[in-house]
């Protein structure tokens, strides 16, 4: 069954996203040029909510069911969207951790990390303007 949902999610999302190279992005302000997969994985995963250099983060996502999140999840951490819902779902309630902001889009996502120094997030390559700074890349 799970296999079967996997499927019909794949089939579902939209061709822009299906196949598009995934850029993580900051602001071009922010002194960070580059992260590890592993520094990514606790940032997104609630671990830890600075940049490698300190600076506290603030962590932009796709609102739940987008068609970036599942391609970008599974590429970091294997999981597929069900299994981070579910994730957060437990680690909410501890308290300890607050989950990202979500956005609808990535030109909502865009235009928040332009305006805001200390933001990271993710958009397709394509999209990606000289306003921002690509520090990780997942390729299709």
């Amino acid at each position: 069954m799970k296999e079967l949902r996997f499927l019909l999610l794949l089939v579902s999302v939209s061709p822009l996203f299906a196949h598009a190279d995934i850029a993580v992005i900051v602001n071009k302000s922010n002194p960070i040029d580059t992260v590890s997969q592993r520094q990514l994985i606790d940032m997104y995963m609630g671990k830890y909510v600075a940049f490698p250099n300190g600076e506290m983060a603030v962590t932009y996502d796709y609102d739940k069911s987008h068609p970036m999140r599942e391609p970008f999840f599974f590429a970091l951490t294997g999981r597929n969207e069900s299994q981070i819902n579910a994730y957060w779902s437990r680690i909410k309630f501890s308290g300890k951790v607050s989950p990202p902001q979500y956005f609808s889009s990535p030109s909502a996502i865009l235009k928040n990390i332009v305006k805001t120094p200390n933001a990271i997030g993710y958009i397709p390559m394509e999209l990606v303007t000289d306003d921002v700074k690509v520090i990780y890349q997942i390729n299709d």
